[in-house]
């Protein structure tokens, strides 16, 4: 590719995820253009070419694949078709952006990985959240306490010279809380051929993502306990001693904030509050709050000092709105920057060889395997190990 060369991409799967984010973020990108849309949904299509000004649209996954136009592609089908697309794309050395989770089964994974290996193509994983403006000043803040930690003058140490050496002594951890509603989620939630495995692999690969992101380590084994299909509890404990504690209730709300991270080390705090705000404690230098952005803001007459207190009285807002109006999409006002856009901007940089790796194969296998070991856990009542995977 020819540096900051503008990309013409193809999107593979045209439901309402890839027309909420990857349709409209490649076409409006100044790094990316919207080549052609793939679909077997006419209705999806002209949405396509109405509202996003796709060049081109077809049925023809293999057709658009083999186009010497198309320079990458984009895949947001269901897990059961990216096995195909991700070779197919391979076999022509074309760029690959994948939704996450990679695949349906651990085989599929694994065929995935030495496929991408082997060809050597540009890959990115729809791990958005490493894209956040806010978690990528958090880990950076973190990592670098982690790896060149300094002295808290003000930490409060009891013992001195006479505390107790520890091995354990400055190890990482990191908690995090998801709170979803499941009466949002699509049919296909729900159907075994579709999703097997449920929220336990769509959706917690996001978290042990970043999990594995902050700690900079390998996992080693996986306790979990669900409860049906709806709450997840998750502990993650990793070769070097860190742990990771995930849990998912999607029993919740959308009035709440969805996401919590908390990370903890070397006498240290790091939080990111929904991707709107990060605190800190314990580390030199660094803002003790910083606050981001809200996108598709209907009420900036509200607050303007943004926050996770100014996304909270937003969001009040516009439940009430809801509310008055029968309308329940009313609620969606002033959300977090959750990285899609980028991600995508990202990974042209990769392309282009201008930027570094955003979320490759490896590390994209990595978090699924944690995943699958979670399943394993819950189902069997035991810790389970990512060897035996």
């Amino acid at each position: 590719m020819t540096k900051n060369k503008k990309i013409n991409f193809a999107v593979i799967g045209c439901g309402m995820l890839a027309r909420q984010q990857h349709i409209p973020n490649i076409a409006k990108s100044e790094k990316t253009v919207l080549h052609t849309c793939c679909d077997l949904s006419d209705e999806a299509l002209n949405i396509c070419l109405k509202d996003h000004g796709a060049k081109h649209i077809s049925k023809d996954y293999l057709e658009v694949i083999n186009n010497p136009e198309v320079e990458a592609i984009c895949i947001a089908t269901t897990e059961k078709m990216r096995l195909p697309l991700i070779k197919a794309a391979a076999a022509i050395k074309k760029p690959v952006y994948c939704e996450k989770p990679l695949a349906r089964t651990l085989e599929e994974m694994k065929e995935i990985q030495k496929i991408v290996n082997q060809s050597g193509i540009p890959f990115c994983v729809g791990h958005n959240r490493r894209s956040s403006p806010a978690m990528r000043d958090a880990r950076a803040i973190f990592r670098k306490h982690m790896e060149h930690p300094e002295k808290c003058k003000w930490r409060f140490d009891r013992e001195g010279d006479a505390r107790p050496k520890r091995d354990d002594d400055g190890r990482a951890a990191i908690s995090v809380r998801i709170n979803d509603d499941w009466y949002s989620w699509k049919s296909w939630v729900f159907d075994k051929t579709q999703a097997p495995h449920g929220p336990m692999l769509f959706e917690m690969t996001h978290f042990t993502d970043i999990c594995n992101w902050f700690l900079a380590a390998e996992p080693l084994e996986v306790t979990a306990i669900e409860q049906g299909m709806l709450n997840h509890a998750v502990i993650v404990r990793y070769k070097t001693g860190e742990i990771a504690n995930l849990f998912l209730c999607a029993n919740g709300t959308f009035g709440y904030p969805k996401e919590l991270y908390e990370a903890f080390g070397n006498g240290a705090a790091v939080v990111v509050d929904h991707m709107v705000e990060v605190r800190t404690a314990g580390i030199s230098g660094a803002p003790g709050r910083k606050v981001y952005p809200l996108l598709g803001d209907r009420h900036p007459h509200i607050s303007s000092a943004n926050g996770i207190i100014s996304w909270l009285e937003k969001k009040e807002a516009a439940c009430r709105e809801a509310e008055l109006e029968n309308d329940p999409m009313r609620i969606f006002t002033g959300e977090p920057d959750k990285g899609h856009a980028r991600a995508i901007d990202y990974f042209a940089d990769e392309i282009n060889g201008t930027g570094a790796q955003v979320c490759g194969v490896d590390d994209a296998v990595m978090a699924t395997k944690i995943a699958f070991a979670a399943i394993k856990s819950a189902k069997e009542g035991r810790i389970v190990k990512i060897s035996e995977l």
